[in-house]
């Protein structure tokens, strides 16, 4: 994927403004508050700078799922900033910049890998629900689940068609990763394992019918499951990402680069797995040139032996106390019938911070 493009593809969808060219790498996105809901403005395929050939052609002749293509990527963010909260890169996005997480994702690490599979997930997700609820005149419900039913349930409703979802991502998102780089290949490769974990977890959803519940009849569909099931997959894949190296080979077309896996004593990464060859900043400390926002004043888990754990996530600085005053809702009683009714409480909590 190219961060260059959908950064440009949001400004048009979200607010219709005009971008420069001049942008950094591809899921560089312009996400913000500002971006909370999609807008009403016209997509001009042919106006937004940036787009190859074959984006273009894509951008025209599926104009009325790009709204869902740019929905997916803000998924696939937010997925990424829920996934990482306890650790010292926590997907911190940039305001009012198109590399919304600064120069993190210049480098083949763990984060590019894992950013490029969930914002990939996420769009394929995007798009086949989008679909399955109706939204788009080019596409709708998978029609090959149908035919002989399961043992007491026959198929119904509208069953997602997440093949065509993962269509529209390889082919947007993939459009640019057509160098002969190992960049490129890592970059195809972790796209494919976030689009392959939608195809892994399609699950039978089911509905049944009749007096009080009774389910004489239940009917089924091929349905995704929720998007936190993908992002906990990928957060795993993640933990025991692949390290790679680059080997380069001498072709027809020039010399092209290709990934092997550093450790032959390790098992080959498949294509569920994730591939990185760069190692990581550690992020203890803020670093413009690495993208790291350091984790001074991130509140941290006391009683924690893990990561948001505050030896761990403060990197040995340790960590500052304070007391704070929260009201909550207490002492809630159920009336009969229908509502609730409680008190008002205020409780002191000790909140952690790393110095």
């Amino acid at each position: 994927m190219d961060y260059r493009l959908l950064g440009l593809i949001l400004s048009f969808l979200f607010n219709g403004t005009k971008v420069l060219a001049g942008y950094p790498i591809w899921w560089s996105l312009a996400l913000g508050q500002q971006y909370s809901s999609l807008g009403s403005q016209p997509i001009l395929c042919g106006s937004i700078p940036g787009l190859v050939p074959k984006q273009l052609r894509f951008c025209r002749n599926y104009i009325e799922i790009m709204p869902s293509v740019a929905e997916g990527v803000k998924l696939g963010i937010q997925e990424c900033q829920h996934q990482f909260r306890g650790r010292r890169w926590n997907c911190t996005t940039i305001d009012d910049s198109l590399a919304i997480f600064g120069p993190v994702l210049d480098k083949a690490t763990r984060e590019s890998a894992f950013v490029h599979a969930i914002a990939s997930a996420g769009v394929a997700f995007a798009v086949t629900r989008s679909c399955a609820e109706g939204t788009s005149t080019i596409c709708g419900c998978d029609s090959h689940h149908k035919g002989p039913p399961g043992d007491g349930w026959k198929w119904g409703g509208c069953s997602e068609d997440a093949d065509f979802g993962v269509l529209v991502s390889r082919e947007f998102a993939d459009a640019r990763e057509n160098r002969p780089d190992a960049r490129s290949a890592m970059n195809r490769h972790n796209n494919e394992a976030g689009r392959t974990t939608i195809l892994d977890h399609m699950h039978l959803k089911c509905k049944c019918h009749g007096l009080s519940g009774s389910c004489e009849v239940k009917t089924c569909w091929w349905a995704q499951p929720d998007f936190r099931a993908i992002g906990d997959y990928l957060k795993d894949k993640y933990d025991s990402a692949s390290e790679m190296v680059v080997e380069k080979h001498r072709e027809s077309r020039g010399w092209v680069e290709t990934l092997r896996a550093k450790y032959a004593l390790f098992k080959p990464p498949t294509e569920r797995d994730l591939v990185y060859y760069e190692n990581s900043p550690n992020f203890c400390e803020p670093n413009p040139e690495t993208g790291s926002f350091g984790t001074r004043d991130r509140t941290c888990n006391v009683t924690s032996h893990g990561i948001d754990g505050c030896d761990l996530l403060c990197c040995g600085r340790g960590h500052n106390t304070r007391t704070e005053k929260r009201k909550e809702k207490c002492h809630c009683i159920f009336h009969w019938c229908c509502y609730v009714s409680c008190q008002e409480c205020t409780r002191v909590y000790d909140v952690h911070t790393c110095k």
